[in-house]
């Protein structure tokens, strides 16, 4: 079994590599997300260990991409962050399973070993709301079979309310979820966002599937009646 194991923290990695290699696996180490990007690009691995917080290109970057790609390699990934919408990020863009550092070695070989287990997902999960189709990982939205172009904190607002699809979200549960936790603008940024989604996935198609529910927030509806 072929390993890549990418983080910028060396002596992390190597202690990882050598864990890795007393249970037999084949590791090889890239410490920037470019160099990793390039390694599982050109190698197949039958799993990648990936760090999200490195500088130039993180680790979400890396993930996108490779999915974006159709490289389904296993991903689990790494990170010392562990709030809850972290988490949902990386899974969102394709990453199979995910570790909070530090993590014990025993933890982080049976994580991995399952997803070997597993194999190659074909692709990962797809967001459905009605006739609206969300893939997360490829960060594509099609309204039946019309594609339509979201910027990425459009798609952000977007996803967000598909996973929460017919519940009640308020402009501080979306701005906790979409924007950074140091946000300190104006929180009718949301009704901005919202707008541009209804005029490219509702006013388009004649439908009114982003709703505002006067005092509480918006909610995401699927338009077909039997899907309700």
């Amino acid at each position: 079994m072929r390993v890549l194991v990418v983080d910028d923290e060396v002596r992390f990695a190597d202690g990882v590599r050598r864990g890795l290699e007393a249970e037999g696996f084949s590791v090889d180490l890239a410490h920037n997300g470019v160099d990793g990007l390039w390694r599982a690009r050109e190698i197949r691995y039958d799993a990648i260990i990936l760090d999200v917080m490195m500088p130039g290109m993180n680790g979400h970057a890396v993930c996108r991409t490779l999915r974006e790609e159709e490289n389904w390699t296993p991903i689990l990934m790494l990170t010392a962050k562990d709030g809850p919408w972290d988490q949902v990020d990386g899974l969102d863009i394709g990453a199979d399973d995910y570790v909070v550092k530090p993590t014990e070695h025993v933890v982080l070989m049976a994580r991995l070993r399952a997803l070997i287990r597993r194999g190659r997902p074909e692709r990962p999960t797809t967001l459905e709301v009605g006739t609206l189709h969300i893939d997360p990982a490829a960060r594509l939205v099609r309204r039946g079979d019309t594609p339509v172009k979201l910027t990425s904190r459009e798609f952000a607002v977007l996803a967000y309310l598909a996973r929460e699809a017919g519940a009640v979200r308020s402009k501080t549960d979306i701005l906790a979820a979409v924007w950074d936790d140091d946000f300190e603008g104006d929180t009718n940024i949301v009704e901005v966002y919202i707008a541009h989604l209804r005029a490219k996935l509702d006013k388009p198609f004649d439908l009114d599937t982003i709703q505002t529910i006067r005092g509480a927030g918006y909610r995401l509806m699927p338009d077909d009646p039997d899907a309700r």
